[in-house]
């Protein structure tokens, strides 16, 4: 019997296929080649899929399943450690988003109330699913501009769920007498509300920790979906994304969150990818074709607008200039939630057919060219910055406060450390550890206060400018590490500290190895590519398995970075390499630790007695006792309880011998 859902599922599904693989090889992100490919299957394209309220069903259960993932990551712990960047930086970003599209559609284009101000919720949201994939990619999470645009992202994320419910109140469908009233909704609401405190604190992990003691992945599942879906629906008259969104939040507290998403991520991945399509198949081709210049304007001006709105944001923030300008082009683009926004706002007329094609069109250009946008903005702010520019304006328009430098400021022959993360921070400890002065500039002001206070010789500033420099004593360090997840800035403060010291020895740490010859070129004396350092700690350690000795490791790793990494690089390369011999020594046999757990029949037993080489056929080597390592073994030497033996011998044997201990 033919399902006439399943032939459109499958055309959705290969036509997906080809148009995301397309999409990857123009560096495009996979949304985008999703709502590519509904704008060929859908009606105004193809016509190749018929079924177009079944998809559309299929497209609710992925905004459901979308919004109950956001729901669990959102972690109130998480949010308190950049409170600030969410809270004041994502209110101001969106407030004056909203306002400014509301004027420039309500008092220019004159539009009425509603459309007018929902029309700027819409355009006020960015896409967290490419700008995070595209942050990740180039390792700049961490970055001060990673750390703004996540927090903006994060108040995006949860403010769409207060737009969603206050259409229809825009619409002004609460006061039609068919309609849901205040009162009712309100007390939806507020059940919503007391399930979700009582829940995530008792009821939900009570429920998952019984489900997970059966070890049933089949229950643990329709568990989890059973919770999301029942949420969503007793919530659907007040909105199915709101429900989703608190079924998440009941769960996003429990020691079980991640082995909820881990369940839950594939299942959304497909049903939001039907959305996405179902999204595609709305944009009209014809009308594009028909004013494309007037598009492509409104598209500039929608990048040129977000981009001044976010780089605003980042200098009342206290961020420089030209991290603000970064962060601000790569949140430009309108978001996937502006999608589900619309949605639910063409159900209340509150988009003409006009507007919502424009709107369609234009979102799909600045999500289109997201990815290029990010590549490039470092390159856009520096041209900035060579523009006579105040300094007020280049460290940020409104100072963070309490970051003013230290008194004592007199350094000299000292390490300099940029940037404070994790490598920053190692290179600071092992720095006190051996009594070598040495001064830090890190741009993330929380981090400053806090190390300051803990008696580090921290300052605020962005070290590509060279007040910053200068404030520190380049000119008299001896060397430079330079260890920030900013590529662009990596560049650029290697050129300006190799101009103020000729003589300082400049490490730089990058993730990439094709950044190497850039910052050679500009000065620095050793580049730390961390993607081959990875690989060379990983096989180190597979010699060291292997019974390669120390020396030949240590004369191999040293090989390698002379080298500049060749041998990883080019793997012909590798016969070059002028090591003696690195082929496995001792191929059949192991070294193994066996542990003595107490009321092990071992203990008190002497070596003479157990006979380990008779019996097992291995060598005890050693034994490990608490802290001690005893080496010396006699025939009379005794075991005991939580001993460590170290015992050598064929594979096969030490497995056996396991068992039999």
């Amino acid at each position: 019997m033919e399902i006439p859902l399943l032939r459109d599922i499958v055309i959705i599904f290969v036509l997906s296929m080809v148009v995301v693989y397309v999409s990857h090889r123009f560096k495009l992100p996979p949304i985008v080649g999703l709502l590519i490919t509904g704008v060929v299957a859908g009606p105004y394209g193809l016509g190749l899929v018929n079924a177009l309220d079944e998809v559309d069903a299929l497209a609710k259960i992925g905004v459901i399943l979308l919004l109950f993932a956001i729901g669990i990551e959102f972690s109130l712990r998480k949010l308190m450690q950049i409170k600030t960047l969410v809270l004041l930086g994502g209110a101001l970003q969106v407030g004056a988003t909203v306002l400014i599209v509301f004027y420039f559609t309500y008092r220019v284009l004159e539009w009425s109330f509603g459309p007018a101000m929902f029309m700027g919720f819409l355009i006020s949201l960015s896409s967290t699913a490419i700008v995070l994939k595209v942050l990740q990619d180039r390792a700049e999470i961490e970055s001060p501009q990673g750390r703004i645009s996540l927090g903006i992202l994060i108040f995006q994320d949860v403010i769409v769920v207060l737009f969603i419910i206050l259409t229809p109140f825009l619409a002004g469908e609460t006061n039609s007498d068919t309609g849901p009233s205040v009162w009712r909704l309100t007390a939806t609401g507020v059940a919503l509300l007391v399930f979700v405190f009582v829940g995530a604190r008792y009821l939900v992990p009570a429920i998952l920790h019984q489900v997970i003691r059966t070890r049933s992945h089949e229950l643990f599942l329709l568990t989890v979906a059973g919770l999301c879906f029942a949420v969503a629906f007793v919530a659907a008259e007040l909105s199915l994304a709101l429900g989703a969104f608190l079924a998440g939040l009941t769960i996003s507290e429990s020691e079980y969150s991640h082995e909820v998403l881990e369940h839950i991520h594939p299942f959304r991945d497909i049903f939001t990818s039907f959305f996405f399509v179902s999204i595609g198949m709305l944009l009209d081709v014809g009308f594009v074709l028909q004013q494309p210049w007037l598009i492509l304007l409104i598209t500039a001006g929608v990048l040129v607008a977000k981009t001044i709105i976010v780089s605003v944001t980042g200098l009342l923030l206290g961020f420089p200039l030209r991290t603000a300008i970064i962060s601000g082009l790569g949140l430009s683009q309108v978001g996937e939630f502006a999608f589900i926004l619309a949605s639910v706002g063409s159900g209340y007329a509150l988009l003409s057919a006009n507007a919502e094609q424009m709107f369609l069109a234009v979102s799909v250009l600045t999500m289109a060219g997201t990815t290029f946008i990010i590549g490039g903005a470092p390159r856009v702010a520096d041209w900035v910055m060579r523009l006579p520019v105040p300094a007020r304006l280049q460290q940020g328009l409104y100072p963070v406060k309490g970051l003013d430098p230290p008194k004592t400021t007199s350094f000299n022959d000292h390490l300099l450390i940029v940037g404070f993360g994790i490598n920053g921070r190692n290179v600071a400890r092992a720095a006190k550890h051996a009594q070598i002065p040495y001064a830090i500039i890190d741009l993330n002001p929380d981090t400053v206060r806090e190390e300051r206070d803990c008696g580090e010789p921290i300052f605020y500033g962005d070290a590509s400018r060279p007040a910053v420099l200068k404030q520190v004593n380049v000119a008299q360090a001896r060397t430079v590490v330079i260890v920030i997840a900013d590529a662009a800035a990596t560049r650029q403060i290697v050129g300006l500290v190799r101009q103020l010291n000729p003589t300082a020895h400049i490490i730089a740490r990058t993730r990439y190895v094709n950044e190497m010859e850039s910052l050679y070129r500009l000065g620095a004396n050793e580049v730390i590519p961390e993607e081959y350092e990875t690989s060379v700690e990983i096989f180190t350690r597979v010699l060291v398995k292997y019974l390669v000795s120390k020396d030949e490791i240590a004369c191999l790793v040293a090989q390698l970075r002379d080298d500049g990494y060749q041998m990883l690089r080019n793997i012909s390369s590798a016969a070059s390499l002028s090591v003696a011999d690195l082929r496995p020594h001792l191929r059949d046999i192991e070294i193994a630790p066996i542990f003595v757990p107490p009321n092990s029949w071992l203990a008190g037993k002497s070596l003479a007695e157990l006979d380990l080489r008779h019996k097992t056929g291995l060598t005890l080597l050693a034994i490990r006792r608490g802290t001690q390592m005893i080496t010396n073994l006699d025939a009379q030497t005794k075991i005991q309880q939580n001993d460590e033996l170290f015992v050598i011998g064929p594979p096969d044997k030490v497995i056996h011998a396991a068992l039999y201990l």
